[in-house]
């Protein structure tokens, strides 16, 4: 099963099934985001919307991307803000938006599934406007190498979506490569995580040079 409809396939279930990755994302999302205020978004990877409202709410505009159109068509069931537009997007491909129009672009629990980070950050940088800044939540490189990846259960069948390890610094150095400066980085345990590594990772990357 593809890594697109594998996720296709979970859209109908996805914000229902247990899952404490997806509902820790969504208060490191609130936690780094809440404050900010945006004239223009990017949301790279939107799944089912459990980030967009929030987005909707600290900036004027949103433009949300996912490759899934299950995941797409659930986003657009449960937000109808009219700030948010959502379309079909492969964003290992060039995105379908002009140069320096964004201010905040944000990734939630999509790099995992992405072989060239290189291509994402350049991306980004192209996309950012000068000062704007690439706000990334990932499961952490810590539970990959325990073999932790991103899966769902059909009746008695479960479905482990392909995923590409990727280190900390994999992440900086494809920043760097580009001319995005490092503002934060921090580590996220769930209050059931006790006693076990991270499970997510979040970095807050800015474009500092034109």
């Amino acid at each position: 099963m593809t890594i697109e409809s594998a996720y296709t396939d979970w859209s109908a279930t996805y914000d229902q099934d247990r899952n404490l990755t997806r509902d820790l994302d969504q208060i490191v999302a609130r936690q780094m985001l809440e404050h900010v205020r945006c004239r223009s978004i990017l949301e790279i990877g939107c799944g089912t919307g459990k980030n967009t409202a929030l987005l909707a709410a600290i900036g004027d505009h949103v433009r949300a991307f996912d490759f899934s159109s299950g995941m797409i068509a659930q986003a657009k069931e449960k937000i109808r803000a009219e700030n948010v537009t959502f379309a079909v997007a492969d964003i290992t491909n060039p995105w379908p938006c002009e140069d320096r129009c964004a201010d905040l672009i944000a990734c939630n629990l999509v790099l995992e599934h992405v072989e060239n980070l290189s291509f994402i950050f350049a991306e980004s940088f192209r996309t950012l406007m000068h000062g704007g800044r690439f706000f990334v939540s990932e499961l952490h490189p810590f539970r990959q190498y325990q073999g932790t990846k991103a899966n769902f259960q059909r009746d008695e069948e479960r479905t482990e979506i392909p995923a590409f390890v990727h280190h900390l610094s994999d992440f900086t150095d494809a920043a760097a490569a580009v001319g995005l400066t490092l503002r934060n980085f921090k580590e996220w345990w769930h209050e059931e995580d006790r006693n076990k590594p991270p499970r997510l990772v979040s970095f807050v990357f800015e474009k500092t040079v034109r």
